[in-house]
């Protein structure tokens, strides 16, 4: 998916990951995608249940420690 913005969230412990995220989803335009990279595990769970409450459509990967998320704006 191709991405508009990308938010490094690697290292920090929960929730500063989500609570960084929407923030960067409030400067995007419906339609947009934000790409997370994130290291938390936490940060599966949270993303995912906060991406389905807004209405948002979610993709994630896993590479190495490395959690990968991309979040179109719904």
């Amino acid at each position: 998916m191709e991405s508009n913005k990308v938010l490094d969230a690697k290292g920090l412990a929960c929730p500063m990951p989500i609570v960084k995220t929407k923030k960067a989803m409030n400067e995007l335009e419906a339609g947009q995608v934000l790409e997370i990279h994130a290291t938390d595990k936490g940060a599966k769970n949270d993303l995912a249940a906060w991406a389905k409450s807004g209405g948002h459509e979610l993709l994630q990967t896993e590479e190495g420690d490395v959690l990968k998320f991309w979040i179109k704006k719904g």
